[in-house]
């Protein structure tokens, strides 16, 4: 009898926690949960002006949407050694940022387009362990922090004041790397992340061998411990789907940039396709969320 009461009670415990865990999770929060997107059209992507990154602009109202690639970088600063240009952001208040970065050195280049029109450029020394590859930047949603990527397998992305921004920052004086978001799982080759909320990123990875999320070329969604700022916080990375992967020529895709239009749900990411493909089939494909 006590053996069969221990029983009763062992399962009764049992079934009490599984109905205890069953409501913690359905209640989780919108940001601990992974979103769905599906594809809903594409546009052709020029190779030489749409193949690095792309943004949307609010300010001024109407404004086009912007892109880098290899013939939108001005001669000027190409001359200056700075000839890779990523995966641009535009802030809610109509500052528009490009990064750069150069073949070798120890610094990288944001070039900043004030609401105005005049075009003024931040140097940021490479702080220990740093790698010379300046992906993209995400501006937050509060304008004031920005978000740059490195190149590699990274567990991290860096965190700065928005140049222009954030009035602690000025063209003559270094800007600093100021914290980190310390991912919970490591990354490989972002080309591209926007906010999609502020404690929200969504990312493009180029990743080529798959082993880190199951498949290869990820869309990444990213949930932040907080909204960043002076001090690091961590983030949960979370692979949502498969990028696509579709070209009249066979051999390796690459993954570009990626914009998130708030004002219409809008998530974009530039794919670029294999060889000769590069001038036909490229495409910036369109999302929704689910």
């Amino acid at each position: 009898m006590a053996q069969r009461a221990r029983q009763r009670c062992h399962a009764l415990l049992t079934g009490l926690v599984a109905l205890a865990s069953a409501a913690v999770l359905s209640t989780a929060t919108p940001a601990q949960a992974a979103d769905t997107w599906t594809e809903v059209g594409s546009d052709r992507a020029d190779p030489l002006t749409e193949s690095q990154g792309l943004t949307s602009v609010e300010v001024p109202a109407n404004s086009a949407n912007r892109y880098t690639g290899i013939g939108t970088i001005p001669l000027s600063v190409r001359n200056r050694g700075w000839n890779h240009v990523g995966d641009p952001d535009a802030s809610y208040d109509g500052y528009y940022i490009e990064p750069y970065q150069a073949d070798s050195g120890s610094a990288k280049m944001f070039r900043v387009q004030a609401p105005g029109g005049g075009w003024s450029e931040y140097v940021h020394a490479l702080g220990p362990g740093e790698a010379l590859n300046n992906s993209f930047v995400a501006i937050s949603p509060g304008g004031q922090w920005m978000v740059s990527g490195e190149w590699g397998t990274m567990t991290r992305l860096l965190v700065h004041p928005t140049p222009g921004v954030n009035p602690s920052t000025s063209p003559s004086a270094n800007l600093p790397w100021t914290s980190s978001i310390r991912l919970d799982r490591p990354v490989r080759d972002v080309q591209g992340c926007d906010f999609r909320d502020a404690t929200t990123l969504l990312c493009s990875s180029d990743d080529p061998d798959g082993s880190l999320f199951g498949t290869t070329k990820p869309l990444l969604q990213i949930d932040l411990s907080a909204a960043p700022g002076t001090s690091d916080v961590t983030g949960r990375v979370t692979a949502l789907r498969q990028l696509p992967l579709r070209s009249s020529c066979s051999g390796s895709f690459e993954t570009e940039g990626i914009d998130y239009d708030r004002r219409t749900g809008t998530l974009r990411v530039i794919v670029i396709s294999p060889g000769f493909c590069v001038l036909t089939d490229s495409k910036t494909y369109r999302f929704t969320r689910g």
